[in-house]
């Protein structure tokens, strides 16, 4: 492994050079300087340029290579998006310029929420939320003003499957909600005898994603809607997967009330780095006076911001949302058009049901039968057999080549590994993805301490992963 750039460190050394400053000198209160050295290195040009280029090339990205990572949709991004977005007329934008100077970005921004809603089926949309998680907590934040509006105070309870994302009870628990369990039946999906048994006037809804984290359609997605309505509930979507059934099947038209939907999932937008991300939120038609001030609205021909909503539960982000990227999903949409928008749903459902159908003689299927935009194959029997585990498999991937699949997610499948190929992905790639997949089954069966041992060829070997989350290194420090 190449060293450290602090291990480069030579005294004296210079990355730059910089002319005599024209700005008299200040001296600072000392209470205002450090009083320990920053230990910055000493370093050369083209030592700084070689090892933030180094850096670059160790990672990994869908533009280098499959990237199967379920539930997350690493579907490739499109360029012309990115060129949409770096038009100065949109890149150069400053949020306090007047409604009058941005007439154009209030329009893309407007059109971007008219065509969310058509996707959805719903009335109205926010594009304030930052991220999924956070799309997710300011739908429940509307759920919630929802009921007190309607003095109904005693909804404490909110419904999620044992299926669910994490994010799905973090966010209702944030919102002050108790949070209630409903597990899924022998086919993957919500038990309505549970369900039933458990929705009551306590609860103020169940998320839902649909479909769900195991890559299954809820079937009886129309009984759901009823149990929970019929008890004042409301159904919140889980925009996670509208990848799936976009262009083909709408929330609204399932009986959803609130849905948020991931722009960096379904509308191709990067996410890399951790964001910015967009998570736009839909809602029914009676739900739109709670959606986050200011709400883009048209006046004749006129975009304005409207911040006269006193039923509003309040601004949720600074400003108006991450504007470029949501000028990278208005791109997408353009550029597909509603042809594509369901080509795109159908080709990434039949990517997914041909790996699982290619490797059924490989590893275990829990749940065998058609699945949408991704399966769950397990490695119970790699394990049981031959003692090599998921986290096994997943290592040696890295050997290979591949960034591995999500794993040990969702829990309710013993030993789960969670495949999303996403559209975008041609035949020959699955090919080769599904002919790396039969070996290393193979090898578990043959050598399982080459197994043990990966990642044989990287650059980072195996970490002690149990240390690595407990006692994390997050910085270099000076010996």
């Amino acid at each position: 492994m190449a060293n450290l750039i602090f291990d480069l460190s030579k005294k004296g050394k210079c990355a730059f050079s910089l002319p005599e400053s024209q700005i008299p000198t200040y001296n600072l209160d000392q209470k205002y300087l450090r009083s320990v050295d920053a230990h910055l290195p000493e370093v050369s040009e083209v030592d700084v340029i070689r090892h933030f280029t180094n850096i670059s090339k160790r990672n990994y990205g869908v533009d280098q290579g499959f990237y199967p990572l379920g539930s997350c949709t690493m579907k490739y991004n499109p360029k012309l998006n990115e060129d949409v977005a770096n038009l100065d007329g949109f890149k150069k934008l400053h949020p306090y310029q007047q409604s009058s100077q941005t007439q154009g970005a209030l329009r893309a921004a407007y059109e971007l929420q008219e065509y969310l809603c058509e996707i959805t089926g719903m009335a109205a949309a926010t594009l304030q939320p930052a991220a999924g998680a956070h799309g997710e907590m300011t739908g429940i934040m509307i759920i919630k003003a929802y009921h007190e509006s309607r003095n109904d105070f005693n909804r404490t309870r909110m419904i999620v499957p044992d299926s669910a994302h994490g994010t799905n009870p973090a966010s209702a628990a944030t919102a002050g909600y108790d949070i209630a369990q409903v597990k899924s039946n022998d086919y993957g999906l919500v038990d309505i005898d549970a369900l039933e048994s458990m929705m009551d006037e306590k609860t103020a809804g169940l998320m839902l994603t649909n479909p769900n984290t195991l890559g299954l359609f809820e079937r009886d997605i129309k009984k759901i809607a009823e149990i929970v309505h019929k008890k004042g509930g409301l159904l919140y979507y889980d925009g996670a997967n509208l990848n799936a059934i976009m262009g083909i099947a709408r929330p609204f038209d399932m009986g959803f009330d609130v849905v948020h939907s991931n722009l960096h999932k379904t509308m191709s937008t990067p996410h890399g780095g951790g964001g910015p991300g967009s998570g736009p939120v839909c809602v029914r038609e009676d739900l739109a006076k709670f959606l986050p001030k200011p709400v883009i609205i048209k006046k004749d021909d006129v975009y304005e911001l409207d911040y006269d909503r006193s039923d509003s539960i309040g601004m949720v982000r600074s400003f108006y949302g991450n504007f470029l990227v949501y000028i990278r999903a208005l791109s997408y949409i353009l550029t597909m058009g509603p042809d594509g928008l369901t080509r795109a749903s159908e080709t990434a459902v039949l990517n997914a049901n041909y790996i699982m159908a290619s490797l059924r003689d490989s590893f275990e299927i829990p749940f065998d039968r058609f699945c949408m935009h991704e399966f769950v194959l397990s490695g119970s029997m790699q394990k049981e057999e031959y003692g090599v585990s998921t986290l096994d498999m997943a290592k040696r991937l890295l050997d290979y080549g591949y960034h591995p699949p999500t794993i040990y997610f969702p829990q309710i499948v013993h030993e789960s590994m969670m495949i999303e190929p996403t559209e975008t992905e041609s035949k020959e790639t699955l090919d080769e993805f599904i002919e790396v997949m039969k070996k290393i089954a193979e090898e578990a069966k043959e050598d399982a301490d080459l197994l043990h041992d990966a990642p044989h060829n990287t650059y980072v070997r195996r970490l002690d992963e149990v240390t690595a989350a407990r006692n994390p290194v997050l910085k270099w420090e000076k010996e």
